[in-house]
């Protein structure tokens, strides 16, 4: 979702190579994306300069042809009907959440009734009833590759990821092994001698959540299922969101496998 000068920069550059006065110089230009997403970044801009900088905002827009994909094929292909069904009805109650269609007519605010079959109605502990819904009967079925292809839980933040994992890793039987990350300043790292190093104490170090990174603390137990963060082996299908479950843990080493039974070391 470019800004809209981008668009029409390339519109006059077309023209003036092409001596035409045609949209793009009668090239035909293929648009991607959504506008229920992420919109056009402006820096300091209220919601009336993010609008007025998306291409819909645009002269290109009314020439444009707009097509629109009107069928799932990944959450269809080889699913029931009951399960096309719900699928389908899902998509549409979030499409009419989107385009402004709940709660009432609203400029940016509305109230909106959640279905009852989404909410977790226990306030005491609504994630172990999250657990339950998502994961059933998971002590019996941990072992299972199959049983965690199948089910994941979205969270909106990483604070929230981090809760819900150590939440979970109790579900699980055996002892838990905690990796700890390094807690100094690699010397390579160092221009010359006047960084002061007490400026990066270890407790600054421990406490830093970058995204993409795992904490300072990782705590795993045999049978968890984990992602790989980084590409390793794309030919064997070790690649970034690879997810593994642990088999083995040592003192640096972890032995994981795929749920292709592929196995594979990750040394610390």
């Amino acid at each position: 979702m470019a800004h809209k000068h981008g668009f029409q920069a390339l519109d006059r550059s077309l023209k003036d190579v092409l001596s035409s006065n045609l949209l793009f110089g009668g090239k035909v230009i293929v648009f991607g994306g959504d506008f229920r997403q992420i919109l056009p970044v402006v820096q300091k801009g209220t919601r009336q300069d993010i609008v007025n900088a998306s291409l819909c905002s645009s002269y290109i827009w009314s020439e444009c042809n707009v097509l629109r994909l009107t069928k799932n094929l990944r959450l269809t292909m080889g699913r029931s009907s009951s399960d096309v069904e719900e699928t389908r009805l899902f998509a549409n109650w979030l499409l009419d959440i989107s385009e402004g269609n709940v709660g009432g007519p609203n400029d940016g605010v509305a109230t909106i009734d959640i279905p009852e079959d989404l909410l977790i109605k226990d306030s005491v502990d609504p994630i172990s009833k999250l657990f339950d819904f998502v994961y059933p009967d998971i002590l019996q079925n941990y072992e299972n590759q199959h049983y965690f292809q199948d089910r994941a839980i979205l969270a909106p933040t990483n604070e929230i990821v981090d809760e819900i994992n150590d939440s979970l890793l109790k579900f699980f039987p055996g002892d838990e092994v905690e990796y700890l990350s390094s807690d100094t300043i690699c010397k390579s790292e160092y221009i010359n001698d006047t960084i002061d190093t007490a400026l990066y104490s270890p407790e600054l170090l421990n406490g830093l959540r970058i995204s993409g990174l795992p904490n300072h603390k990782l705590v795993l137990k045999v049978g968890v299922s984990v992602m790989l963060l980084r590409n390793l082996n794309q030919k064997e299908g070790l690649c970034n969101g690879t997810r593994l479950q642990i088999i083995s843990l040592g003192t640096r080493v972890v032995e994981e496998k795929l749920f292709m039974e592929l196995t594979l070391d990750i040394q610390f």
